[in-house]
């Protein structure tokens, strides 16, 4: 892949910056369940249901939530996303890896902007980028949906044609493709809408075979390396 003219570095945050544990989305799940039982007074078996239901059928359970039953965004987010960080190694390799990097340097996540700053400092990532773009600032509309890209694209004045996007769900690159930026898939792909995160949610290789996928790794930090080692800023 030629990046020689890439001026806008997109990152997802959860499982792209760094390798998802399965205890720590086990405990954002357990979070999820005990708040959405408690809002609504089901039981947690019952409350699991609809937080898988509603991430599968509305790219967030948040989203679900907000349209159904009116959940308050702000109190959902800040109880799911106090969660213990210690599981999360820094990665020496990837700081190196994306200080290199010519341009600008984004994170655009479905997660809240408390658990941009707080996974990213944790990871001793967040002083490398130029700005973060969360649920919030999206009106929280969530990837995949086109409205959160076209508002993202709106606040950094994205060039997609110059840009390039890294995510670990499938499906959250096609309208970034389709909108003309390059795409990388980062890792196996965990179905995140279930709450034991142990599930696969397709054949290994389906991505290789996905058009709006340019490239796939399981290595964020020796990809960029390799591909984008010696490269100067494009005029």
């Amino acid at each position: 892949m030629d990046l020689r003219d890439i001026r806008t570095w997109i990152f997802d945050l959860d499982n792209t910056l760094y390798r998802a544990d399965v205890s720590f989305f086990a405990d954002i799940g357990e979070k999820m369940t005990t708040f959405i039982s408690r809002h609504l007074a089901l039981q947690p078996d019952h409350a699991r249901e609809l937080q898988e239901e509603y991430f599968h059928d509305y790219g967030a359970t948040l989203s679900g939530l907000m349209d159904i039953h009116g959940m308050d965004p702000a109190e959902f987010l800040d109880y799911v996303h106090d969660v213990d960080l210690s599981v999360l190694t820094p990665n020496p390799a990837l700081r190196a890896a994306i200080a290199a990097l010519p341009g600008r340097k984004l994170i655009f996540t479905n997660g809240s902007r408390g658990h941009i700053r707080n996974v990213a400092s944790h990871l001793n990532l967040l002083d490398l980028f130029d700005g973060g773009f969360a649920i919030e600032d999206a009106n929280y509309i969530p990837k995949p949906k086109r409205p959160a890209y076209e508002t993202f694209n709106t606040v950094f004045d994205i060039d997609p044609a110059t840009s390039i996007f890294f995510e670990d769900t499938l499906r959250n690159l096609e309208i970034p493709k389709q909108m003309g930026m390059r795409t990388v898939l980062v890792g196996e792909e965990p179905d995140w809408g279930r709450t034991d995160n142990l599930t696969i949610n397709r054949p290994t290789g389906t991505a290789r075979k996905a058009s709006f996928v340019d490239a796939v790794t399981d290595d964020l930090a020796g990809w960029l390396t390799e591909h984008a080692s010696g490269l100067v800023a494009a005029e």
